[in-house]
């Protein structure tokens, strides 16, 4: 593997390193969302959850599309449930990943 694809997936995992950006991911899952309601969620200022919302986009977690004035975003890879559920598994007491 090649430094350039070690780097891009660590920028990708780092992405979701954050409680507030696990909560945004977590969020999404369920559903589109727009930045006041993910605000809502995480709590902090539009500014705070709009850096976060960039870092995940620019990692290839969620897409966004401006509806009038709002924008919403939701999940750009549908493979976040099965990361997230190898993830508890190596977190809890399963030692049954995947």
């Amino acid at each position: 593997m090649s430094v350039l694809n070690t780097d891009r997936r660590v920028a990708v995992i780092k992405a979701l390193a954050h409680p507030a950006r696990l909560r945004i991911a977590e969020a999404l899952a369920s559903g589109e969302r727009c930045v006041t309601e993910l605000q809502a969620l995480v709590g902090g200022d539009l500014s705070t959850v709009s850096k976060h919302l960039t870092l995940m986009r620019e990692a290839g977690w969620v897409a966004c599309e401006k509806h009038g004035q709002h924008v919403h975003y939701r999940l750009a890879c549908d493979c976040l449930a099965t990361f997230l559920h190898c993830i508890d598994s190596l977190a809890g007491d399963d030692s049954n990943c995947c």
